[in-house]
């Protein structure tokens, strides 16, 4: 249904609202979904603005620098079992490599992005060399998807001008985030996981939730940490892009 007013006309997403009724009430489950236009915007309070229509405890979950055979499988297990849907940020080798697996995440319903094609700090190369890494990496979505790439995340989460202007011109959205668990940190407990977590949602309220689906100890302490979400009133929202 088109806006009524001039005033919702300026809004750059959609927002509806979708129930898991064949979910029960003990798990987490995921709130409802938040679907994007695909256009040049960028989100996250780590470097952008909030996602304007998130309600306090809402969070968004993605997960980075997949698929990984050894740990992805693990990830969307625990993910369906909860009846949560996340967003998956993927690495055009492994993507390239595992084409099946990548399609798997997709057809269980999950939104998937870019993530840069080898995963380099941007900042430490020449123009032309991010410029050739983005196009390999939408390369590489377009051959495994067989559809237009809509988003984007820098790897580090390291921006650089040349990419935001690259990114822009394409109409691509931007995506950081609000709080994480820093699971690339090596030797780390399930526990130790949801209180690093659980602390830097308390500072933003909610939001763009960074994890990663290439790392062992996270796909292990998956289940834990959506226990702890659901323990904590936290609800899911799942973003995918129109």
């Amino acid at each position: 249904m088109e806006p009524l007013t001039g005033l919702l006309t300026s809004l750059v997403f959609a927002a509806a609202a979708t129930a898991q009724p064949a979910c029960g009430a003990d798990v987490l489950g995921t709130s409802r979904t938040l679907t994007l236009r695909r256009e040049a915007a960028a989100w996250g309070t780590a470097q952008h603005a909030a996602l304007p229509t998130l309600a306090p405890k809402e969070v968004v979950l993605t997960f980075d620098d997949g698929p990984r055979p050894g740990s992805t499988p693990v990830v969307l297990k625990a993910l369906a079992e909860q009846c949560v849907k996340a967003s998956f940020f993927m690495n055009g080798e492994p993507l390239a490599q595992h084409a099946a697996l990548a399609r798997q995440v997709r057809d269980e319903g999950h939104s998937v992005g870019m993530h840069g094609y080898r995963h380099e700090h941007f900042s430490q190369l020449p123009p032309a060399a991010q410029t050739a890494d983005l196009d390999a990496m939408m390369a590489a979505y377009r051959a495994v998807f067989g559809a237009e790439p809509a988003a984007f995340r820098f790897p580090f989460l390291e921006e650089t001008s040349t990419l935001l202007a690259s990114l822009k011109e394409r109409g691509l959205v931007v995506m950081s985030i609000d709080a994480g668990a820093e699971d690339w940190l090596p030797d780390q407990t399930p526990q130790m996981l949801a209180d690093k977590l659980l602390g830097q949602l308390a500072k933003s309220g909610g939001g763009i939730v960074l994890l990663h689906d290439a790392q062992d100890q996270t796909a292990r302490a998956l289940p834990f940490l959506l226990r702890a979400l659901k323990s904590n009133g936290y609800r899911v929202v799942h973003v995918n892009w129109n």
